[in-house]
């Protein structure tokens, strides 16, 4: 189904940085205070919570209608999204901009706490499962995850919560349109009473593309339920996701973003991505004789996706899939003394397989398959945690979490580096003998890991709040760092990647002005990378320090200031290599896609209760582009003008201009030593977006 459009302004997020929507908030609360459920899977202040948490509010969600989530997540400290093509994103969060096979592992991608995807079956663009442009509210957690999270945690959490069901009966359309023929029609319908009621939402989105055959489909269905099952309360939530999308490559050659003869360019027309996802989860909690909560939230999820690898020599095809079950659970209990336990396990089983193709062969790239596997993933986890006030003003808190995968590899092909027949493949530059592609006998693996956090909270007042907490975190390799090899390499001998965390915020709020700044140091060893000779090994080691800040100031009834930014260094602290190239010195070098400072500003004035303008002030530092520090982007500044106009009680009109300034930057910056150097997806000029919204 062909439907209708944008929102594409990379505004307003900045909101996000803080404000907690008035709904959520509890009366004689202050205004700016924040809850959140990320951390714990229950709604507290985030003035009882150590962890770095950045809140995206429901109102800030419906006034930027993002079309990406690089959009959303702009102005939250510490994150870094970089757009690709369509939907296509690569993620940092208080860490570089991490990419290759299992870089995804780091970060855990999350709808209602529940992951997206199966444990150690990420995608780099994960981010198109969630159901963004319809939340009641995004949640991010910036740094190693709490003992509620395990591997896939290993950087942050970004979770997106649905919206509430009214009490009630509410209806929305929202009809959107803008640049390069993008168009997007949004419908909700919501009924409800004390003891329930339903959310169901649809999202459809058509764009033309700004570069040349890039364009998208994509649609979108929700459902929540919320209802009472004798002493039980429960939540379930059901969501289908469907991408058809044309995909455009990188644009090489040095400042290729500054000429405008180059913008629309797209050396792979022919690139494609197909993606479905189905999911469905049942949150079910109730208080139990003894005063403790039980929570259980089973849930089914299913995924498959079909693209075209244009990134590789002779563009094979890719085909994968998933479907998986599991459940969560915590039970909370008081046990004397001002003291909270916490403690639960989580059980999840994965079904996943692979294939790769190749039409046509030439040199070590043989034509046929390349891949066809399966692996079946079992996950066991458990985790207790104990929060205990250790005076008037200060409260302990110190957790562990032990989880165990074992993966299950079935290979459905010759084993080794042949093509799918057997024959022998001749490297036909270096005379070399193997295919490019290895493919392991059938195996096991299991990985069993141990996370510990602990922290301190301290209340200077009832305004002010210091926090210190100590983390650690990990991840298991992911299947395809596992299975998915090459060069001849048969095995991967890979140990979990882990983190280790120190940091200290300093927190205010009050009724209109609230700020929080956070210094963190990490520091990463067992690091999976890829060496010179296309062999995945695990003995990377780095380091990362800086400082997050946020600042919310309501000036008067009619203008809010806010700002958020990060200043923070991510480094090798080893020689590593890369694809092609031998050992090179990078010990002390920053990591390439890893900017030092990162800023927003977001400016709102409300003259009348019936109009709100925003300026958004977008501030990206430059960034090293390759290992070596030898190539780097410049950065840029960007600004966004946001309009909405109240035209009647139930009608409202928005006016988006993205790219104000009309200044010429990268999404994202790249160097490629085998990939014609310098490589660019270019940014978007100024473009115009406009939608109506109608309430019943």
């Amino acid at each position: 189904m062909k439907l209708f459009c944008k929102n594409a302004l990379a505004t307003g997020l900045i909101l996000a940085a803080g404000a907690a929507n008035a709904t959520d908030a509890p009366a004689g609360s202050h205004r700016l205070e924040q809850l959140s459920v990320t951390g714990t899977r229950e709604l507290r202040p985030s003035s009882e919570l150590a962890e770095s948490l950045s809140l995206v509010d429901q109102n800030t969600l419906q006034a930027i209608s993002a079309t990406h989530p690089s959009q959303v997540l702009a102005s939250v400290p510490g994150a870094f999204i970089n757009r690709g093509n369509g939907q296509e994103s690569l993620i940092a969060l208080r860490s570089p901009v991490l990419t290759g096979a299992g870089s995804c592992g780091a970060f855990a991608i999350t709808q209602d706490g529940v992951p997206v995807r199966g444990t150690g079956f990420c995608n780099v663009n994960q981010l198109f499962d969630s159901h963004f442009e319809q939340a009641g509210r995004i949640e991010v957690l910036r740094g190693p995850g709490t003992v509620l999270y395990g591997s896939d945690a290993q950087h942050g959490v970004i979770n997106i919560l649905s919206e509430s069901p009214v009490d009630g009966q509410e209806s929305t359309a929202i009809i959107e349109g803008g640049a390069n023929d993008f168009q997007r029609i949004k419908l909700d319908h919501s009924a409800g009473d004390g003891q329930g009621g339903f959310r169901l939402g649809f999202s459809g989105a058509r764009d033309g593309g700004y570069k040349n055959d890039s364009g998208f489909d994509q649609q979108k269905l929700q459902l929540r339920n919320d209802s009472q099952w004798e002493e039980w309360s429960l939540r379930t939530l059901v969501s289908l996701t469907n991408l058809n999308q044309e995909t455009a490559g990188y644009v090489t050659g040095k400042d290729a973003y500054k000429d405008e003869s180059r913008k629309r360019e797209n050396p792979n027309p022919e690139a494609f991505r197909d993606s479905q996802s189905a999911r469905a989860q049942v949150q079910l909690e109730r208080t139990l004789s003894n005063g403790g909560q039980l929570q259980v939230t089973p849930y089914v999820r299913y995924t498959d996706m079909e693209f075209l690898m244009h990134f590789l020599p002779g563009t094979p095809l890719e085909q994968n899939g998933q479907q998986g079950l599991g459940v969560q659970t915590a039970f909370r209990q008081s046990i004397g003394s001002g003291a909270q336990w916490i403690n639960g396990f989580d059980l999840e089983y994965t079904d996943a397989w692979l294939k790769q193709t190749q039409d046509g062969g030439f040199s070590s790239f043989p034509d046929g398959k390349h891949y066809d596997y399966s692996v079946s993933a079992v996950v066991a986890a458990a985790f207790t945690q104990v929060e205990r006030q250790l005076s008037d003003t200060t409260t302990g808190t110190v957790g562990a979490r032990g989880e165990y995968l074992r993966y299950d590899y079935v290979n459905h092909m010759i084993s080794g580096d042949t093509t799918e027949t057997g024959e022998i493949c001749i490297n036909g530059f270096t005379g070399a003998i193997g295919c490019r592609y290895s493919r392991p006998e059938d195996r096991s693996d299991d990985f069993s890991n141990l996370s510990l956090n602990a922290n301190v909270i301290h209340h200077f007042s009832e305004q002010i709040t210091g926090t210190l907490r100590l983390a650690h975190g990990f991840r298991a390799p992911q299947a395809t760092e596992m299975y998915r090899l090459q060069n001849g390499q048969t095995r991967a001998d890979l140990d979990s990647e882990s983190i280790d965390s120190l940091e200290a915020s300093l927190r205010h709020t009050s009724e209109n002005f609230r700020y929080s700044l956070t210094g963190f140091y990490m520091e990463k060893s067992d690091v999976v990378f890829q060496s010179s000779d296309r062999l995945n090994l695990n003995d990377g080691e780095s380091r990362h320090y800086g400082v997050e800040y946020e600042w919310q100031w309501l000036l008067s009834d009619n203008w809010q200031l806010d700002v958020a930014g990060t200043l923070a260094r991510h480094q090798y602290t080893n020689n590593v290599s890369e694809a092609g190239s031998g050992l090179i010195q990078t010990d002390g070098n920053d990591i390439d896609t890893a900017p030092r400072q990162l800023h927003n500003m977001y400016l709102r004035w409300k003259p009348a209760s019936t109009t709100e303008l925003a300026l958004q002030w977008q501030y990206t530092g430059s960034y090293y582009t390759d290992i070596e520090s030898a190539h780097r982007y410049d950065g840029h500044e960007l600004l966004h003008l946001r309009l909405n106009q109240a035209l009647a009680a139930n009608t409202t009109f928005g006016l988006r201009i993205e790219n104000l300034a009309n200044v010429d930057y990268a999404e994202r910056a790249d160097y490629s030593s085998l990939g014609g150097g310098d490589r660019y997806f270019i940014g978007e000029p100024r473009s115009v977006y406009a939608d109506l919204r109608f309430r019943f």
